[in-house]
């Protein structure tokens, strides 16, 4: 039987859902303002946190045994679907916002970023959750 990911992941699909309202609200001036690149390190947060709490999701499920997926599967789910839904976000900002947003590539770019860090932590780190566990069955 499977299982709809919004369930599964709960979560990470919350951090979908306020990704979307994010990126079309738009933000009061605050001191931050004046941070160099703030909105690309607040892109690289975003993203490569909703890619962490997916693993965390994930992880949590590993262990307990309620599923594995395949390494296509994994992927797909934390490193294709964010990248496209990040570019898909800045074009909708650029082309559906009436000049309230601006899409722009490096934000895309810093989105793909923490998308890939958070991917590859949790590779590693579900590698050696799996060792872990093999070595406590042997």
């Amino acid at each position: 039987m499977k299982r709809n990911p919004i369930f599964l992941f709960p979560f990470a699909s919350l951090c979908v859902i306020l990704i979307f309202i994010l990126s079309f609200f738009t933000p009061p001036h605050t001191a931050l303002d004046n941070v160099a690149y703030i909105d690309k390190w607040t892109h690289l947060a975003m993203y490569g946190g909703t890619t962490a709490v997916f693993w965390l999701e994930y992880w949590y499920a590993y262990i307990q045994r309620s599923f594995q997926l395949g390494k296509a599967t994994l992927i797909v789910l934390t490193l294709v679907i964010p990248t496209l839904l990040g570019g898909l976000i800045e074009l909708l900002q650029a082309y559906c916002t009436g000049g309230q947003r601006s899409g722009e590539l490096l934000d895309w770019i810093a989105d793909t970023l923490g998308v890939v860090i958070a991917y590859l932590m949790g590779v590693t780190l579900l590698k050696q959750l799996s060792m872990k566990i093999w070595k406590k069955k042997s």
